[in-house]
């Protein structure tokens, strides 16, 4: 990406960045096999695409739907983001789906210790959804 003009993210190294002019730029954002590139330099980003599918096997699939369990949602007054599906997927993995929600789900002035309840029969699905909750941060 730098042999094409782009700047590497000095705060995440997957985020590359270039402008053209003070007021137009790109973006090109990776994680694992997923690029997502955004910008309002339409021109520059039609070069990048070639140029990435002349080096890479490429495909486009247009304007962007759903990334890293965020939903997105693009209309002429802006762009709209949201994690419904995701939380609706952990609630799933958890089997609460079904629960009705609450106001607070527990006593803010309980005091927790360690070996006050059961252990979890299934800990590993926990672990998992830790793991996963990091992976977007």
């Amino acid at each position: 990406m730098q042999n094409f003009g782009l700047k590497r993210c000095e705060a995440n190294h997957s985020v590359f960045y270039g402008h053209t002019s003070p007021e137009k730029c790109v973006y090109l954002m990776v994680y694992v096999d997923d690029i997502v590139i955004t910008g309002n330099d339409i021109t520059r980003i039609a070069q990048l695409k070639n140029h990435l599918f002349s080096h890479f096997q490429t495909k486009d699939l247009g304007c962007l739907k759903y990334f890293l369990g965020i939903e997105v949602t693009q209309s002429k007054d802006g762009v709209i983001i949201a994690q419904r599906k995701y939380a609706l997927d952990i609630l799933e993995d958890t089997g609460m789906a079904n629960y009705k929600p609450i106001d607070s789900p527990m006593d803010s002035n309980q005091k927790l210790t360690r070996d006050q309840s059961e252990l979890f029969s299934d800990p590993e699905r926990y672990r998992r959804l830790v793991e996963n909750s990091y992976t977007l941060l």
